[in-house]
């Protein structure tokens, strides 16, 4: 059966993704605080095998208000948590991932809020999350989906730890309107064989005073993600934010990911141009942007 909602790509396919898994209710494990886990002594680059090497990439920019904010970064510190996760990854061959968290506004505007962290059990999840719980909540100008790309991918330069797969899972409320074009970022990084996997934030509704549009959803689809096995999960409603990121992190780390439907891209452009952020910033505030 078809779980609405979730449409994936993979490089030049198009992957309607089913689940196989039982993403329901479920109570998140309480939170333990950061001293469960000693932190202190990192494996060197590369001697510890994962079975996903995954990073968070969070949106921060002024479009989401602060109480989305909150929201966002608690749905976060819940799937870490939820038992679910906690199976899916003892699940694995090697029965443990390696994660990292940052937020992210415009062009340079990137906080990394914890280092590449080995997840295995409850215990190190729960210290995870607490750092991430722990860090201050910023926000920042403009929406640069590309500077964060390339902001990720850097970091994979220098895990301590070795991933059958290398993952970045990036939400995002709006289109890419500043720095290098998102789909020419987003090819040099399916490149380096990492796979990119979308959240699009679509709780604004697009207006004359915004900069929203309506299909952010397909903008991700076409324009972002990409890499063995992509999708988009959407967010349409803020109390959808705790259980889409749930379902989206069960996707990136299950040991038998759901049967998939593969259809062969067709040869046309995107259905929705990935140029239409850096369009509408131009004219709303002209060639120079506003700075």
């Amino acid at each position: 059966m078809r779980c609405p909602g979730i449409i994936g790509v993979a490089g030049s396919l198009v992957v309607a993704a089913t689940l196989a898994i039982g993403f329901g209710g479920g109570t998140a494990a309480p939170l333990m605080g950061p001293k469960l886990v000693d932190f202190s002594e990192q494996p060197r680059r590369g001697t510890t095998e994962v079975d996903v090497e995954l990073i968070l990439a969070v949106d921060i920019s002024y479009s989401m208000d602060p109480e989305e904010l909150a929201l966002q970064r608690d749905g976060y510190v819940q799937a870490l948590q939820s038992p679910e996760f906690i199976s899916a990854v003892r699940e694995g061959i090697n029965g443990r991932i390696a994660v990292t968290y940052f937020e992210w506004a415009g062009f340079g505007i990137q906080h990394r809020i914890t280092p590449w962290r080995l997840v295995d059990g409850p215990q190190s999840a729960a210290a995870l999350a607490a750092e991430i719980t722990d860090a201050p909540i910023r926000r920042g100008r403009r929406t640069s989906i590309s500077g964060a790309l390339r902001f990720g991918s850097a970091m994979f330069d220098d895990t301590p730890y070795r991933g059958l797969r290398k993952v970045i899972d990036i939400s995002g409320d709006g289109t890419n309107n500043e720095g290098p074009l998102v789909d020419q970022t987003r090819d040099e990084t399916l490149a380096k064989r990492i796979t990119i996997n979308g959240l699009p934030v679509m709780l604004n509704r697009p207006g004359f005073a915004s900069l929203d549009i309506e299909k952010l959803d397909v903008y991700f689809e076409d324009c972002v993600i990409g890499g063995p096995g992509a999708f988009v999960v959407p967010v349409r409603d803020k109390h959808e934010f705790a259980s889409a990121i749930r379902k989206k992190l069960l996707l990136e780390i299950a040991a038998n990911p759901p049967e998939a439907r593969v259809v062969p891209a067709q040869a046309r452009a995107p259905r929705v141009s990935c140029t239409i952020g850096e369009r509408m910033w131009q004219e709303r505030w002209g060639r120079e942007g506003w700075q």
